[in-house]
C-alpha cells in the first residue's frame, strides 16, 4: 500500500500509559493513522502491580485500544509493552528505541529505503518533554482533544459505586468498547482491591488536609543483598497490601536516617546480623525522588544498600510489626509486577541488575 498525500511518515510512535483509553488519546490515533502508514504505539508502565494509578494490565489496554479501532485500522496499528525505568531516563530510551527497531524491520515493506518515524504526542503535556528525547525522528505535536484527562477518570471510576460512574458524563469521555470493558471490570475482585486502595489513600490525604502546606515525607528502605539474594517483606496492611518490598518505613523526629533503616530493618524482619555488620557492609546510599513514587503523596526515600559477605546458609528472617512475611528472594526472580510502589526500580538502581 502507498502513502496517501497526508502521510509523511511510514511510522509514528504514540507513548502513553492509556489508564484508560480515552476520546483524546483516540484522537491522537486517528490523527496518527492520517500522517502515517504505520502506527506504534507503546504502552508505559508496563508489568506493574495494580494501584490506582495503573489500574489495567498492558494487554488489558491494547484490548480497550484495538476495541476501539476498525479492521483497517488495527491492521495498521502495531501496540508493545513499554516498561519504566524510573531512574534512568537512558535505559528508558534506549527500550522505547530497540522496541521501534524491532516493530519497524518486522513491518517496513521497503527494505532499499529507510523508515521515516516520528514522534506523535500532546504538544502541552508530558508527551511534549518525550518529543526532545528523540532528536532523530520527526514529531507531530497534536492538541489535548477537550482537555480529557484519565487521571479525574480514574478519580470516578474508583469513587463511586457499582455502575454508578456510567450515569455520568465520564462515558462520553471513552469510547464505547472502553465503556464496556469497565462495566465488566467494576464487578471483579481487582476492582474491589483497587477500590479498597483508592479509599484508604483518599483517607490518609484527608488526614492531611489541614496542614498550612502539602506534606513531603521521609522515608528509609533497606536493600539488602547476601549471595545474589534480597531481603524483601510482604506487606500487611494497605497501601500495598500483599505486595513484596522492601524492609523500611518512616523515619522518627528523632533519629538519624542511618538509624530509622536499621530500626525498621529489625523491627520488620528479625534479622540477627549484629548493628557493626551491617553498617560496616553499607556499599551505597542514594535517594529516590520520582514525585509519583508514593500514592500516599510526596514520599521521599533514603535507600541503603547493605552487601553482605556471600554465605551458603542465609540469615534467618521473620516477618514482624507492618511484615506479613520476610523472606530471602534470588534477584534473577524479581517480578516488577509483585514489588510495591517503585521499590524494583530502587533494587535495579542500587544493584545494577
Amino acid at each position: 500500500m502507498t502513502m496517501s498525500h497526508d502521510q509523511k511518515y511510514d511510522f509514528l510512535v504514540f507513548i502513553g500509559r492509556f489508564q484508560p483509553f480515552h476520546q483524546g488519546h483516540l484522537a491522537v490515533v486517528k490523527e496518527g493513522l492520517k500522517r502515517a502508514q504505520n502506527l506504534i504505539i507503546l504502552c508505559g508502565s508496563a508489568h506493574q502491580p495494580r494501584t490506582v494509578r495503573n489500574p489495567w494490565t498492558s494487554a488489558e489496554r491494547e484490548l480497550m485500544i484495538r476495541g476501539a479501532l476498525t479492521q483497517d485500522e488495527n491492521s495498521r496499528v502495531h501496540i508493545a509493552p513499554l516498561m519504566d525505568t524510573v531512574y534512568n531516563d537512558d535505559a528508558w530510551v534506549r527500550n522505547v528505541q530497540t522496541t521501534v527497531k524491532g516493530i519497524v524491520t518486522a513491518h517496513h515493506r521497503v527494505p532499499h529505503k529507510p523508515a521515516t518515524i516520528g514522534l506523535i504526542g500532546h504538544s502541552k503535556d508530558q508527551s511534549s518533554y518525550y518529543l526532545n528525547m528523540f532528536p532523530q525522528w520527526g514529531s507531530v505535536p497534536v492538541d489535548n482533544f477537550e482537555q480529557i484527562s484519565a487521571t479525574p477518570l480514574r478519580q470516578e471510576i474508583f469513587s463511586t459505586e457499582g455502575l454508578a460512574f456510567l450515569d455520568r458524563d465520564i462515558h462520553q469521555q471513552l469510547p464505547v468498547f472502553v465503556k464496556d470493558m469497565l462495566t465488566q471490570f467494576i464487578k471483579t475482585d481487582d476492582y474491589q482491591a483497587i477500590q479498597s486502595e483508592h479509599n484508604f489513600i483518599e483517607k490518609y490525604r484527608q488526614a492531611w488536609q489541614n496542614a498550612p502546606y502539602p506534606p513531603t515525607f521521609v522515608t528509609v528502605d533497606a536493600v539488602v543483598v547476601q549471595s545474589g539474594h534480597v531481603l524483601l517483606i510482604e506487606r500487611k496492611a494497605r497501601p500495598g497490601k500483599g505486595l513484596w518490598a522492601l524492609p523500611g518505613g518512616f523515619v522518627n523526629g528523632s533519629e538519624k536516617l542511618i538509624d530509622a533503616c536499621l530500626r525498621e530493618l529489625r523491627e520488620e524482619t528479625r534479622l540477627k546480623v549484629p548493628v557493626p555488620v551491617l553498617k560496616g557492609s553499607i556499599k551505597q546510599q542514594q535517594v529516590f525522588d520520582d514525585p509519583h513514587r508514593s500514592a500516599r503523596g510526596r514520599t521521599i526515600t533514603h535507600a541503603f544498600y547493605f552487601d553482605l559477605e556471600p554465605n551458603k546458609a542465609l540469615p534467618r528472617v521473620k516477618g514482624s510489626d507492618d511484615a506479613k512475611h520476610a523472606m530471602w528472594v534470588p534477584l534473577a526472580e524479581l517480578e516488577p509486577s509483585k514489588l510495591f510502589e517503585d521499590h524494583y526500580f530502587i533494587i535495579q538502581e542500587l544493584t545494577g541488575m
